[in-house]
């Protein structure tokens, strides 16, 4: 048991050093990856200890949810007091309950918002890795259980791309987890190419969360932020990448939009006039045409899974590029399993949905 307990050192709730070192990482980890671990045996131990016979008695899971947060305790510790963090409770024993009563097989984990973005470029790039540490850390852990969409101090250009070589070449990450805005800057700007540039030529699997951005604030306080202008800013970032252009200038990378798309199936009308507003300029941007590159683009379910989402996603996008997403833990498992049993999917659609358009464009991640 000493092999574990130094291998997940930093995962433990009570035990979460902020100055681990990338190498005494990668010592604890290999002894982790050659160590026989599953969730019935050590990794129960470690993580609080999940009934054994309950997992192996379940039905066994098939889907893929690729909308599932991670809280890291070292993150949790060091940002809390911080404005625009609020932690939800979380373990990882408490992620694979729900997927486990939800037909989950594997969740590939993200970073709560607002994910490494201080204002602080020390403290950004320290965040990302210790994060993406963890989750590779959990992914060990439990075999075919979690994926990881890795976290960027997207800011810090050198920082990133310095960030994306390590999380993805050496942690093996499945993908980039990133905001839909950072400061005034949206995922358009080209002050983000040259991490696109790098992530195109990976085809890179980019999966985006919104926040609350900074430009627009909730003006009536019975509403939380998060109701309105959470999918608001997934539009607004979506139209950034069209409009100016980075969709169609890195057409390898695969971007994953939140919510079924925030609000802009809704205002699809808006997209089309603005490409007409554009004349010439949008030939330049969107030689393809702006349909063309919102059909390229993939969208989860978490929150958007009900009838009038899936309906205005649906007039725009093929099945092919819908994938499960929870929200967990803000949202259950069963709300969106539930929410997409009552749409008119055939079943092809529902397991293309489920697992198979994940593994299409992640198709190294490990799932049981």
């Amino acid at each position: 048991m000493k092999l574990f307990s130094c291998a997940c050192q930093g995962l433990d709730h009570q035990n979460h050093p902020l100055d681990t070192s990338k190498r005494g990482f990668l010592t604890g980890l290999t002894a982790l990856s050659g160590a026989a671990v599953g969730v019935g045996g050590a990794a129960s131990l470690l993580w609080g200890g999940m009934d054994s016979a309950h997992a192996q008695n379940a039905a066994k899971p098939h889907r893929i949810d690729i909308h599932h947060h991670v809280v890291p305790p070292a993150y949790v510790d060091a940002v809390k007091d911080r404005e625009g963090v609020a932690a939800p409770k979380w373990s990882p024993q408490a992620s694979i309950e729900d997927m486990d009563m939800n037909g989950i097989a594997t969740s590939v984990v993200a970073l709560i918002q607002p994910g490494a973005y201080f204002k602080d470029v020390e403290l950004d790039r320290r965040l990302s890795t210790q994060s993406n540490e963890y989750v590779a850390k959990m992914v060990q852990t439990y075999p075919g259980r979690f994926g990881s969409f890795a976290t960027l101090p997207l800011m810090d250009v050198p920082g990133s791309l310095k960030e994306i070589e390590y999380a993805m070449d050496t942690l093996k990450a499945d993908g980039i987890g990133l905001m839909t805005s950072y400061g005034t800057k949206y995922l358009g700007d080209k002050h983000f190419w040259p991490i696109w540039e790098e992530l195109n030529r990976r085809g890179a699997a980019i999966y985006v969360h919104p926040l609350m951005p900074e430009c627009c604030k909730n003006p009536f306080p019975e509403v939380p932020p998060s109701a309105i202008e959470y999918a608001t800013d997934t539009t607004r970032t979506i139209a950034s990448m069209l409009f100016g252009g980075a969709a169609n200038k890195f057409p390898n990378i695969k971007w994953i939009w939140s919510h079924s798309g925030g609000t802009m199936p809704f205002l699809w009308s808006r997209f089309t006039r603005q490409e007409v507003d554009m004349k010439e300029k949008a030939k330049a941007v969107l030689p393809n045409g702006v349909l063309a590159e919102v059909k390229r683009f993939h969208y989860d379910t978490a929150q958007g899974h009900h009838e009038g989402a899936m309906a205005a996603l649906r007039a725009l996008i093929p099945t092919s590029q819908i994938m499960f997403g929870s929200d967990f833990p803000y949202r259950k498992g069963a709300e969106v399993k539930d929410g997409l049993a009552a749409r008119s999917f055939t079943a092809e659609e529902r397991m293309a949905i489920d697992r198979g358009n994940a593994l299409r464009i992640m198709p190294k991640l490990k799932t049981i």
